[in-house]
């Protein structure tokens, strides 16, 4: 009798949940449109049908109702659908109680506020991450509100952006939950960077110059960030993305924004378990060299180029004559790239055959360098600007032989090319792995 009983309040108390559930996704979802006109402090209302405070009663009830389902439920099962609905029916309440919007806030934010405390001091790990996850979703909802007024977006980033850190920082809470709080936090920092920068009046290109603040700052607490330093390194990579989406549209800025990102990427390599970041440094400094020579109009980049990828052939050196077990990457990539890839870049838009021809011979020499001492970095490197430039330059002739050859062939030529691949399967399998094999054994 007990367990029909229980049965049948499942039965019901589910349908109600997860009618309400919708719900609060319509609201939630409404607040997008403060997207499209940010700061505008119109205060929008959730868009479609919202069946008003009864929504929020009803999810509680759905609650209560869960909470004492563990005859019928798992015992974790229940007190995660119980949380959700009681979270959610008390987040939603403000807003369809028609309260005003400093009250909406305030009240949506001790929710979030309280659910992140449940993940912090949950023990099961179930339990935890449901509730980490609802908090998330709850801040982002919330700051998607804020950004209808300016003094409410920085309130509310301020105030989650502090207790992500403080959850961050909190040794008794689970793994994940600490490395989400981690992300969050830096996730905040990087919007409010965002946000003092638009208060400033500066544009969206200069913006990407003040969120860089923000990878620079992980990179400066450095170990401080143990356990969470991973996580938050992986968000301090993501805000340096959007530094450059941001200073995309102006040139001469997006140089400087991958220029300082460089500069972080090196002040990360200097400690021993990131030395890894010296690589992402010298290819982010070599793509800002490019983008400034190409905002400043230079149309022959090897006489500045050269100069460089000299300085930094010699510094490679230098340092596998110290460690001859260094890769070559490391010590003469950066170096080898800065002059073949604006030179391969200028060779395709020029008409002429002498840059062609000078570029074919250096690709070609630095490719039979590379055989012969066993490097791998001026073996790809010249070989693939080697075959480009050949690509470019027998490009036009093959396109007019194949315009006066009859249409069946090419079409034939490709099925015979198949018709051989497909024949020696095995053997270009076996071409591939001792092809691979041996790229392995380079430095």
């Amino acid at each position: 009798m007990r367990r029909g009983l229980l049965r049948a309040g499942v039965a019901v108390a589910l349908p109600g949940a997860l009618a309400g559930l919708a719900a609060v996704a319509v609201a939630a979802a409404s607040r997008l449109g403060v997207l499209g006109e940010v700061w505008a402090a119109t205060a929008p209302r959730p868009a479609g049908y919202l069946p008003g405070p009864a929504l929020a009663v009803t999810l509680l009830l759905a609650a209560g109702a869960l909470a004492g389902q563990a005859g019928v439920l798992p015992r974790g099962g229940s007190r995660i659908a119980a949380g959700v609905c009681a979270g959610s029916g008390l987040f939603v309440a403000p807003v369809l109680l028609g309260l005003p919007v400093a009250a909406v806030l305030g009240a949506q934010l001790a929710v979030v506020a309280a659910a992140g405390v449940v993940a912090l001091r949950a023990s099961a790990p179930a339990v935890a991450l449901a509730a980490g996850v609802g908090a998330a979703a709850g801040a982002l909802n919330v700051s998607l509100a804020a950004l209808d007024g300016r003094l409410a977006t920085f309130a509310v980033f301020g105030v989650l952006g502090g207790g992500c850190a403080l959850g961050a920082a909190y040794e008794g809470a689970q793994r994940p939950v600490r490395g989400g709080g981690a992300v969050l936090a830096v996730c905040f920092a990087a919007a409010t960077a965002v946000a003092l920068a638009a208060l400033a009046g500066a544009g969206a290109p200069w913006r990407g110059v003040a969120v860089l603040a923000v990878p620079a700052a992980v990179v400066a607490l450095g170990a401080r960030l143990d356990p969470v330093r991973v996580p938050a390194e992986a968000a301090a990579a993501g805000s340096g993305l959007l530094a450059v989406a941001l200073a995309a549209g102006d040139p001469p800025v997006l140089a400087l924004v991958l220029a300082l990102a460089g500069v972080c990427c090196a002040g990360a390599a200097l400690r021993a378990d990131r030395r890894g970041a010296a690589g992402a440094a010298g290819a982010l400094a070599v793509a800002a060299a490019w983008v400034r020579l190409g905002a400043s109009g230079v149309t022959a980049p090897e006489a500045y180029t050269l100069p460089v990828s000299a300085l930094a052939l010699a510094v490679g050196l230098l340092r596998r004559r110290r460690d001859p077990g260094a890769s070559s990457w490391a010590a003469y990539g950066p170096g080898l790239a800065a002059t073949l890839l604006p030179g391969l870049g200028a060779a395709w838009v020029d008409s002429g055959w002498p840059r062609p021809l000078l570029l074919g011979l250096a690709a070609l020499a630095l490719t039979l360098a590379g055989a012969r001492h066993r490097l791998r970095a001026p073996l790809l490197l010249g070989g693939a600007t080697l075959a480009a430039v050949a690509l470019h330059e027998l490009a036009p002739y093959v396109v007019q032989a194949a315009g006066a050859l009859p249409r069946w062939v090419p079409p034939a030529l490709a099925g015979l090319l198949l018709l051989a691949v497909g024949s020696t399967y095995e053997k270009r399998l076996r071409d591939a792995r001792r092809l691979r094999e041996a790229l392995g054994r380079l430095r």
